[in-house]
Order: C-alpha cells, then sequence, then structure tokens
C-alpha cells in the first residue's frame, strides 16, 4: 500500500533514496516502470552540525582562522594559490609533527564563497556548468528541466587512511543489477570532494594504488566506475591536498610529480611568532566564536581578494621570454615531463592576480620556481644541497646578469683552451696539451742514434 501511495504521488527519486524505506520504494518504482537505468542511491545529506535532543540542529564550531596562522608563508601562499587556479594540481604539505599542517588545510574552507548545488545531488552538481553535473541532473538539464537549487559550503571531505577503492570510488551493487536489472551506485568519497577539497593526511602511509586513482580524478576531472560491464562516469573536480611527515616515509617519484605543488615545513623558531600562536591557540580552545569573531574582518578582506583574483586570471599575460626561461630552468634541472613547466607558468600567473596585477616579472617566477619544481628533481644522497636550494642558486644565476657574463667568459676560456690543446698535439709536439712541469714518460732513443752515438 505504501509503495503503491509513493508511486501514485510521483515523488522525485531524490527525496525517496535518503533512507531505507525510500530506496526500498524506489526499486519498487523502477522495476514496476520497467526501466533498465542507473539509479544513483544518495546517502542522507550531511548537516553543518550534529543533532541534539529535541530533534534541534547542533551550531557548527568555528574552524581555527587562516588568517591567525603565524609563520609558514610558503605553505599558505600555496595553499592560495590553489584557490586562485584549480588547474594548478593540489598541494602536497611536508613536514615534522606539529607543524599546522591539517589546521591551515581545514582552516583553508572558511575562505572559500559558499556554492550553489542541486537539491539533494549527491555529486554536488552545478545547476548551469555542465561539466560539474551528476549523470542524472545531466539528463534532467538536457530535458530542459527546471533544477531546484539550494547554498551549500564549499566541500571538504578528508580521506581516512583505512579507506578502500570501492569507498573512494564508489560502488555498484552487483546482486541488484543482476536479479532487479537496476544499475544502483552509490556515490563515494570523490563524488562528495566533486566542486570542493579532498584532503589526505599521511598521505606517504596511503596505498600507491588508492593515491594513483584519486590522483587520476584529480587530473581529469571525472571517475569511471566500472564492474562487470557496467560503466559509471560523474565529475571529481576537486583542489587535491596531501599532508604528511617525511620520517614516516617517502612518495614514489610518479606520485609526487602528480602533485602540482610542494612546500617543506618546519616548527617555528621565531619567538614572537611562536608565542602568539600559541597565545591564539588557547584563546580558540577557549571560546572559538570569540576569535573567529575577532578574525572576522581579516578573512572577509581575504575571502573577496581570493574572488577578485579568481576574476583576473584570465587576464594576467605572461612574454614569451618568461616562457622561455622558465622552460630553460626545467631543461637545466634535468626535469621530466613538462608538467614542471606547465604548473610553473600557472602558478606564476595565479600569484600575480592574487595581488592584483595584470603581467607576470622574473620576481613573480622567482617566488613561486622553488614550489613548483623542488619535488620533481631526482634525489642525491650525498648532496647536503636540498633540491628547492637548488632551484633557487639556478634561478639567481640565470637572471643575474653579471652572473651570467661570469660563466659566459669561463665557457669561452675553456674552449679556447681546448682548442690549443688539440692543436698542440696535432702538430707533433708531445708535450702538447700538457700541464708546465708534467711529466711526458721516458724518452729512449731509436736504433740509429745508438749507432750514431758509439
Amino acid at each position: 500500500h505504501y509503495y503503491l501511495q509513493i508511486i501514485k504521488m510521483q515523488a522525485p527519486i531524490q527525496s525517496r533514496g535518503t533512507t531505507k524505506f525510500g530506496r526500498a520504494c524506489q526499486r519498487y518504482a523502477c522495476k514496476q516502470q520497467g526501466k533498465r537505468q542507473l539509479c544513483v542511491v544518495p546517502r542522507a545529506a550531511a548537516t553543518t552540525g550534529g543533532t541534539v535532543a529535541g530533534g534541534k540542529a547542533r551550531p557548527k564550531q568555528p574552524g581555527f582562522p587562516f588568517t591567525k596562522i603565524q609563520g609558514q608563508d610558503d605553505m599558505k601562499l600555496a595553499l592560495l594559490l590553489n584557490v586562485v587556479d584549480p588547474n594548478i594540481g593540489g598541494a602536497l604539505i611536508m613536514g615534522d609533527r606539529g607543524c599546522g599542517k591539517s589546521v591551515a588545510v581545514r582552516a583553508l574552507v572558511d575562505l572559500l564563497p559558499d556554492i550553489e548545488v542541486v537539491v539533494d545531488d549527491p555529486f554536488n552538481s552545478d545547476p548551469k556548468d555542465p561539466k560539474y553535473m551528476g549523470p542524472e541532473v545531466l539528463q534532467r538539464f538536457r530535458n530542459g528541466e527546471q533544477l531546484p537549487t539550494t547554498v551549500m559550503r564549499t566541500p571538504l571531505v578528508e580521506l581516512p587512511l583505512g579507506a578502500t577503492e570501492d569507498r573512494i570510488c564508489g560502488t555498484i551493487d552487483i546482486e541488484k543489477a543482476l536479479l532487479e536489472g537496476i544499475k544502483a551506485y552509490e556515490p563515494g568519497l570523490l563524488a562528495r570532494a566533486n566542486r570542493g577539497i579532498l584532503y589526505v593526511d599521511e598521505v606517504n602511509l596511503l596505498d600507491d594504488g588508492l593515491v594513483d586513482v584519486v590522483l587520476d580524478s584529480a587530473a581529469s576531472g571525472v571517475n569511471t566506475v566500472e564492474r562487470e560491464g557496467i560503466s559509471i562516469v560523474h565529475p571529481a573536480r576537486f583542489i587535491m591536498i596531501g599532508s604528511g611527515n617525511p620520517q614516516e616515509g617517502e612518495l614514489r617519484p610518479q606520485l609526487l610529480d602528480r602533485f602540482g605543488l610542494s612546500v617543506q615545513v618546519g616548527t617555528l623558531m621565531d619567538s614572537d611568532m611562536r608565542t602568539q600562536l600559541v597565545l591564539d591557540r588557547m584563546a580558540y580552545e577557549a571560546n572559538p566564536d570569540a576569535l573567529a569573531e575577532e578574525a572576522r574582518p581579516a578573512q572577509e578582506a581575504l575571502t573577496q581578494k581570493l574572488m577578485d583574483a579568481r576574476k583576473r586570471l584570465k587576464d594576467v599575460k605572461i612574454s614569451m621570454d618568461l616562457q622561455i626561461l622558465i622552460s630553460d630552468i626545467c631543461s637545466r634541472l634535468n626535469v621530466d615531463g613538462l608538467r614542471g613547466d606547465l604548473v610553473t607558468n600557472r602558478a606564476a600567473k595565479a600569484l600575480v592576480a592574487l595581488e592584483g596585477r595584470n603581467k607576470v616579472t622574473k620576481e613573480d617566477i622567482g617566488k613561486v620556481v622553488s614550489l613548483c619544481l623542488s619535488h620533481r628533481l631526482r634525489k642525491d644522497p650525498l648532496d647536503p644541497l636540498d633540491n628547492a636550494g637548488k632551484v633557487g642558486m639556478l634561478f639567481q644565476r640565470m637572471t643575474n646578469p653579471e652572473i651570467m657574463r661570469r660563466e659566459e667568459e669561463a665557457k669561452r676560456k675553456k674552449e679556447e683552451a681546448e682548442k690549443k690543446a688539440a692543436e698542440e698535439a696535432g702538430s707533433g709536439n708531445q708535450r702538447g696539451g700538457m700541464k708546465a712541469g708534467a711529466w711526458g714518460g721516458a724518452s729512449w732513443p731509436s736504433l740509429g742514434d745508438r749507432g750514431q752515438a758509439k
């Protein structure tokens, strides 16, 4: 009776799929109508907070303000550049424990504006852009249906270490597909992270296969699930951020190259910054709302700055000479592939947009080149200089005319010396090309000379 009542009422599929009873009704309706179609089984919508007795929503506790984080300028810059241009490819933050890596990532989401989504859609579909629409919403959009919308916070999805591939990519119920003819698909974490941020803490401890799956989706912008001849594709456009402690293990070079930016963070040693950060943290633990209210003007100003930078990004220009400089740096560093060149160009333009300008300069490239290339170099355990220092020194050499002049002069002198040594060796001079005082070996007289001597 209840099944027939719901079918007669023609309730929307989304409203019937958020409870166990509703999902049963949905399957019955599909079976009765004879539709061999994909039925996406959404999870119950997550609330902004928990619930208390009486069913009232518990207010969400504000996070630690991003603007209250002291120091760690490279880490904050890498996160902000990814917000301005998500095509940079995310960020990898490696450093000692207790440096504020996860705090900064969780605080970043509070700077992002609310997004408009289709009501009860598990993929956070954009009601206007087809690239960000799930399969069902896209079909309704093409049919000209009016899509109901709502506003939600930019999602921040954290990937736990114990997650499986089915939980990440989503799973298909093969039993229902075979017995009832219904492709029942339950979206995973990649679907929830669409149009948001996917954060992997201790990424160096996660299985390499799972990291590769996540990075593939982040690069392509879609997630494909294929099981027993069934293929489902949905958008998965998000900012990938990973963090970890290098003392617990390193990532493979193939995975390191997939991250756009890389940052090495350490413990604050400045006593003033360290004291201020401790005081702010204690104030946050005592009264989170008060600290959030105190930081609200700075937070809102930074949010507006990010939104203006996103709009300005398409107007930022970079000259051909600077693009050649970037490619020359990557070539001299023996960077494999072209990801380093692309990311450096994008990061430089994002930095210019963030600072409110429209033209990239050499100084802008110098601020981001180490973040873009340091993790793409081959590591030499016997070299005392780290990769970031190598990139910075090479950039200084190539952008300083005096240093370049000295190197060119030294190179010219070396070539002239080699040419002179080759000419002397070809003229029959046995000491040609030898340094002064060098031993040329024993010289024995020939038989004719010994006869004349007798």
